[in-house]
């Protein structure tokens, strides 16, 4: 007899939708497990947002316990083409008188006209040597620097290469060619501006003679030893100017700290005074201020949006019920409505225009805080102001602070919960796991009994074909 490969055919029973609805009611508990799962998942993924937010606000508190954020100030400048100002935090607010005299300037020199980039200079040694050029054409080569070499030819080079070699010899000046309707000319200037970066040009010219300007002489300055048969077209020098009538002078025409934290950049020489100021940085300031508020107003919105019931869709929210939501969204109302002995003048946030609404959140009163910051001192200490012995003294942004680094610490509410979330999903995966493997083991075992059975049906089907098939025969044959 043929082996039957299908289920069913044999019994005529559908056996592959039997054990269908048989695995189904063993997989009820696993949907359970996975529904289960997934609700576990999703409230580890609201505590996640929830530490982040936590994580913005005690950010946006830190910021306000700082002194820089405190001290910030802005430069201006009556005249900011002439010289343009900085500050940091460290610059004290005053005003400043700069009179500049001077550009910071590059020594530069330039060589005779030639016909081309390509004609030949000479072959023999250039020596470059920087340094400050003083009184009666006296030299004082800069400190650390030594002099510079570099071989010309041979054979004899030319304008393009003898540019090229000077700017891969790292000697502290730059080479380029100029030209123009006239020819090509070689010109040489310092790097970096500043008196001590002038430098002489030496030659040990092949053809004998090192000052002749004919050859590679062309190129020999030194003002110190006669020689100038390449010309200078501008000194190197410092910058000069003065600061409320004390002179400076300095090698670029940047000064940074010129005055605690007050950094200047000279831009063109002036016939009179530039006034400059250094004020409290208000805008600066109150961003930072404007940063906490929303901070804060982000955290307690998730915070009333996940542990209330929508009443809408009537659901329940990821963390209704949740007694760490609830109490950490209490903590921050009860910190921000606190009183502060820090400051003699502001007791309170509401002094400061903080104003508490019906929700719990922040809105901030412009004409309050304006005047809270005008008085830079006693708002920064009701912000953050820190006291280790007497925790009355401290500032809210302080308290805030420390509430949130409680909150994210290793045994804070929000690890605690987060940890525990995890385990039971761990867990809940081990049970889906072996039972996914119950499951899977049942099926098999009843696709083997149910195929079978259904084997069995088919040869006893055939069987009981066979005997009436007999018998329909024996009754045929006595009737004849």
């Amino acid at each position: 007899m043929a082996t039957i490969s299908s289920p069913g055919i044999g019994s005529g029973l559908d056996i592959n939708s039997i054990v269908t609805q048989l695995v189904a009611v063993e997989k009820i508990p696993l949907t359970k497990l996975q529904t289960e799962a997934s609700s576990l998942q999703t409230r580890l993924s609201t505590y996640g947002k929830v530490q982040s937010a936590v994580s913005a606000l005690r950010d946006a508190a830190s910021a306000l316990t700082k002194s820089s954020t405190w001290a910030q100030t802005t430069g201006t400048s009556s005249d900011p083409a002439a010289v343009s100002v900085t500050t940091s935090a460290t610059t004290p607010a005053g005003q400043y008188a700069v009179q500049v005299n001077a550009l910071a300037s590059m020594q530069s020199n330039v060589t005779g006209t030639y016909p081309s980039a390509d004609s030949i200079v000479g072959e023999g040694t250039l020596n470059i040597q920087l340094g400050a050029w003083g009184a009666g054409n006296s030299f004082t080569p800069k400190a650390g620097s030594g002099s510079i070499a570099i071989t010309v030819g041979p054979p004899p080079e030319s304008l393009a290469q003898l540019r090229d070699k000077i700017n891969a010899g790292a000697a502290g000046v730059t080479a380029s060619v100029v030209t123009d309707a006239t020819g090509a000319r070689l010109v040489i200037r310092s790097s970096s501006t500043g008196a001590s970066n002038g430098f002489k040009l030496t030659v040990n010219d092949t053809d004998g003679n090192n000052s002749d300007g004919l050859g590679l002489s062309a190129l020999a300055f030194d003002p110190s030893a006669g020689i100038l048969t390449m010309a200078q077209a501008l000194a190197a020098a410092n910058a000069s100017a003065t600061i409320n009538g004390v002179a400076i002078s300095a090698e670029t025409n940047s000064l940074p700290d010129v005055i605690d934290g007050l950094s200047l950049t000279l831009n063109k020489v002036t016939t009179a005074p530039v006034q400059l100021s250094a004020a409290q940085d208000t805008p600066t300031i109150r961003k930072a201020v404007d940063s906490f508020v929303t901070a804060y107003n982000d955290l307690n919105k998730l915070l009333a949006d996940q542990t209330k019931y929508d009443p809408n869709n009537k659901k329940t929210n990821n963390l209704q019920g949740d007694s760490a939501a609830i109490s950490m969204r209490t903590q921050m109302r009860n910190v921000l409505g606190q009183t502060s002995a820090a400051s003699s003048v502001f007791t309170r946030l509401a002094d400061v225009g903080f104003d508490v609404q019906t929700d719990g959140s922040i809105k901030v009163n412009d004409a309050k805080i304006a005047s809270g910051l005008a008085n830079r001192v006693e708002i920064q200490k009701l912000f953050g102001n820190a006291d280790l012995v007497v925790p009355g003294n401290e500032g809210i942004a302080t308290r805030l602070r420390k509430m949130a680094d409680g909150v994210l610490g290793t045994d804070g509410t929000l690890s605690n919960r987060t940890d525990g979330l995890r385990k039971r999903l761990d867990l809940n995966q081990d049970r889906q796991d072996s039972l996914s493997l119950r499951i899977e083991q049942i099926e098999k075992r009843l696709r083997a009994q149910y195929t079978a059975l259904d084997r069995q049906m088919g040869q006893l089907s055939g069987l009981s074909g066979y005997v009436t098939q007999q018998m329909n025969m024996l009754t045929r044959s006595s009737t004849n």
